[in-house]
């Protein structure tokens, strides 16, 4: 037909459209380019729209539906697609509804899907509180939507139950089909059981979420954008551990088409895990690139500049990320205070705490803070500034008496101080009593007790105070105690004493008192003298002899001590040329006469004893038998090692 008339808008209509049902969508566009006179918006515009989108030229196809002059419901269908891909939910969201509302065919169901798949995204990615549509969850689809819009609101429990019931769902319409396999089913179930390992993940079962995104990869499922965002789930769960199985995983995220399959968002937390990991493992000019691409396309973003200054105090360059931070602040107030603290916890890992105190002190929206505050007052703490702590304290009590006033039709309402005003006030006081300052401490107290006048422990508190400065006025303030007899405590004295710490000190006590009263009953009696036990001496000790004075004294250390003898054979090897002999060594040796006296005298000894005295001092006498027990032992032994061996 077009042979014959090239121009012919009917035959160039059927080219379109069979075209497109052969997917060859470039060559449709083209067809529809090259006969623009003929094809005009009007009569072609939904498969022109269609063919863009389908090349995911998605800006292109959302001029070409606006610019055509009547809006059929094919090209409300496709327009809700396309503001959906543009992340626009709330046009696309009223798209819907308008298409709902006004057409009725086999496809509401599809288009109830969708509305639901459109109330999720903005639960999961704006963080808009989804309202009740109403919708029927008869299939496994509108569950597995209901479920990530829950996801989105942090009901982790409730979206893994309608999870489970969107599997068993799927399985029940896949199994009625004869055709579908088991495989076929556990494709289509992938996605629901990954964002089961992704609630898994959140609740902290990493080691479930692991092995079912492990499971869900080795189906090899044709979507890649869902291999994309298992891949860097597990690469989340890797961390700085198992680098290796990390860097396949990346692989996974690098699929062609995985940008078209994924929103914004999620295209944002891949690219910072692959900085992060890059980073992990010392691939520092690849991590700058990527950090660098990464703040380019968000200037605002906190994660680029954290991931820069982790690199470089990594590398050991803590002033130049400290700089870097501080630039990104100064350009950026909005972000300065999160910026800031980063800062802070560099100065302190640098030793610097009385730096990181002043920038700390910087971040005027959470000066007043009560755990800035406390923060605060433990680093001057440890740096012994105890007057910049009570300084902290000062600035942060004023700070909510200045906010403590309201306007009301142009007139100062005062309210009653808040709880985190009245705590402050009295850990101020607490910490002004520790450190000594007094005086300070009972203006506080005392500002504490007007305020609750009835409060029992402030008084006390502020008794104690005075007692240290003024006992006189503590005195006074002692009467406002209520008495003891208008205190009602309401105790089980039976089981409080029954108790075991109770028992405990109930024995003690009891031990002391019966102490006290052995002391008492014998104040007027002599105290009678224990009797020694006589030391026991040696069997063959004899009185007459002089025990010798180092008896106490290791061998090594007595002056007498003439060392070990080598052998038995000492006696009869000679000191000569080799192979004589000096029979009489010993007759020469003096040592072993009877007449020789002691190389020096003994400490301490009163008198000389007679060197032909044959006695042994008791220290030196050893029990009758003793070495003829040590060779049968010996011989024992060797015996024993004998059979042993």
């Amino acid at each position: 037909v077009l042979q014959i008339n090239k121009d012919d808008v009917t035959a160039l209509q059927c080219k379109v459209v069979c075209l497109i049902q052969n997917g060859n969508f470039k060559e449709a566009l083209a067809v529809i380019n090259t006969h623009t006179k003929v094809l005009t918006s009007d009569v072609i515009a939904f498969e022109k729209a269609y063919c863009e989108y389908r090349l995911n030229r998605i800006e292109s196809a959302l001029k070409t539906i606006q610019s055509a002059s009547q809006q059929t419901d094919k090209l409300k269908e496709l327009y809700g697609q396309v503001l959906y891909r543009l992340e626009r939910y709330d046009d696309c969201l009223a798209a819907y509804r308008d298409l709902i509302r006004n057409s009725q065919d086999e496809y509401e169901e599809e288009r109830k899907t969708n509305l639901s798949a459109v109330v999720a995204a903005q639960s999961t990615w704006e963080k808009v509180v989804p309202e009740d549509l109403g919708l029927r969850e008869a299939t496994y689809e509108l569950c597995y939507n209901s479920a990530c819009a829950l996801i989105g609101q942090g009901k982790l429990n409730e979206a893994m139950k309608k999870l489970q019931k969107a599997e068993e769902l799927c399985r029940q319409s896949l199994s009625e089909d004869s055709d579908v396999t088991e495989e076929d089913i556990e494709a289509e179930l992938a996605i629901i059981h990954g964002q089961m390992a992704y609630i898994m993940q959140l609740q902290g079962r990493t080691e479930d979420a692991l092995q079912l995104y492990n499971q869900i990869i080795k189906l090899k499922p044709t979507d890649v954008g869902l291999l994309a965002v298992i891949a860097n789930n597990i690469i989340t769960i890797n961390k700085d551990q198992n680098v290796f199985d990390s860097k396949k995983k990346v692989k996974l995220t690098n699929a062609e088409g995985v940008e078209h399959k994924l929103s914004k968002k999620q295209l944002q937390a891949i690219e910072f895990n692959k900085a992060l990991l890059a980073m992990y493992t010392n691939q520092a000019d690849q991590c700058r690139k990527l950090s660098a691409s990464l703040q380019s396309q968000s200037p605002e973003h906190l994660l680029p500049v954290l991931i820069q200054a982790a690199q470089l105090c990594r590398e050991k360059q803590h002033a130049k990320a400290i700089g870097l931070l501080q630039d990104f602040a100064d350009q950026h107030p909005a972000n300065a205070a999160e910026i800031k603290l980063t800062m802070a916890q560099l100065k302190i890992a640098q030793g610097s705490v009385t730096k990181a105190c002043m920038i700390l002190r910087s971040i005027e929206e959470l000066q007043h803070k009560p755990g800035m505050v406390s923060a605060l007052v433990t680093m001057y703490s440890h740096e012994e500034d105890i007057d910049s702590a009570i300084e902290v304290f000062t600035q942060a009590i004023q700070w909510y008496q200045q906010y403590q006033a309201r306007t009301n039709h142009g007139f100062c309402v005062f309210q009653p101080k808040s709880p985190v005003h009245l705590s402050l006030i009295r850990e101020a006081a607490n910490f002004k009593l520790k450190h000594g300052r007094k005086k300070e401490a009972i203006s506080d107290l005392e500002e504490l007790w007007k305020q609750n006048p009835k409060d029992v422990h402030t008084l006390a508190q502020l008794i104690s105070a005075y007692s240290l400065v003024d006992p006189e006025k503590a005195k006074v303030l002692s009467k406002h105690l209520p008495s003891s007899d208008t205190m009602s405590l309401k105790v089980d004295v039976d089981a409080l004493e029954n108790s075991h710490g109770a028992t405990y000190v109930r024995k003690k006590a009891a031990k002391l008192t019966g102490d006290n009263q052995q002391k008492e009953q014998g104040q007027g009696e002599v105290k009678k003298k224990k009797k020694k036990k006589k030391g026991k001496l040696p069997k063959n000790y004899d009185p007459k002899v002089t025990p010798d004075p180092e008896r106490w004294l290791p061998m090594r250390e007595r002056s007498y001590y003439r060392g070990r003898k080598k052998g038995k054979k000492k006696d009869q090897v000679g000191k000569g040329t080799q192979g004589s002999t000096t029979t009489g060594s010993s007759e020469l040796d003096a040592s072993r006469t009877a007449s020789s006296p002691p190389t020096s005298p003994r400490p301490g000894s009163g008198a000389a004893v007679s060197a032909t005295s044959n006695v042994i001092p008791p220290r030196h006498q050893k029990p009758a038998g003793a070495p003829a027990t040590k060779k049968k032992q010996q011989q024992k032994k060797k015996k024993g090692a004998k059979g042993g061996w």
